[in-house]
């Protein structure tokens, strides 16, 4: 059994810090469970381009607001508390954070390793 605190995953190199983002990551690939799971803080008034070419991902927000525009045909999805979004297709998008930080919980498929953070085409490396 594997027992973490969100506390003490962000007091511990779990924690990884962008300019528009912070994500605390809670279970690995190093875990061996197949999955990795982060909470992930976007900041309000924010935009970050996202294209997981190598990983699918699903989005719970727990808190704040903001928005996702898909590329491939410009829709804008409103997010907000318990909101859900699925990038099953390995959607490229723009994640706006909205008037106050948006608090995430992150499942990856496959499992980040702990470090990446998005390239410039907003890519995380496949491990």
């Amino acid at each position: 059994m594997i027992v973490r605190t969100l506390k003490d995953c962000e007091n511990s190199d779990r924690r990884v810090v962008s300019e528009n983002w912070e994500s605390v990551r809670m279970l690995l690939k190093d875990d061996n469970m197949g999955f990795s799971f982060h909470i992930t803080t976007i900041k309000a008034n924010t935009e970050t381009h996202i294209h997981y070419k190598n990983h699918l991902e699903s989005v719970y927000c727990m808190s704040g607001n903001g928005e996702i525009q898909t590329l491939a045909d410009g829709k804008v999805y409103p997010i907000e508390a318990g909101t859900l979004y699925i990038l099953d297709q390995h959607d490229e998008h723009l994640l706006r954070g909205g008037s106050e930080d948006m608090k995430m919980a992150c499942v990856f498929n496959p499992p980040l390793s702990g470090k990446e953070v998005h390239d410039q085409d907003g890519v995380y490396p496949l491990d």
